[in-house]
């Protein structure tokens, strides 16, 4: 397979239209500070074509799924409490 059909998701991450994310942001081992700064990129981008918290989420769980089985699940665990607190943030209810 060609490299660039192998790095679209990597691609997509890097160049994304939808909003320009801080480096390293879903490395932090803060669901907090993960959730915060996704929800500062996804308000400050004039780029993106759905709400704020839409677009956050969907850059969250895009990362989540194509990280797939790499993720341990720790750190699974901390992404997916990111999202909770991204839920907070926008004043949404947290997922059970």
């Amino acid at each position: 397979m060609a490299k660039s059909k192998k790095q679209w998701s990597q691609d997509v991450t890097e160049h994304s239209d939808a909003m320009d994310l801080k480096e390293g942001v879903f490395k932090s081992d803060d669901p907090k500070k993960i959730a915060g700064s996704v929800k500062h990129s996804a308000e400050e981008s004039d780029r993106r074509k759905s709400s704020p918290y839409r677009a956050a989420m969907s850059m969250l769980t895009f990362y989540i799924n194509r990280a797939g089985d790499q993720l341990t699940k720790k750190r699974r665990g901390t992404l997916e409490k990111a999202k909770d607190e991204l839920r907070k943030d926008f004043g949404r209810q947290p997922k059970d």
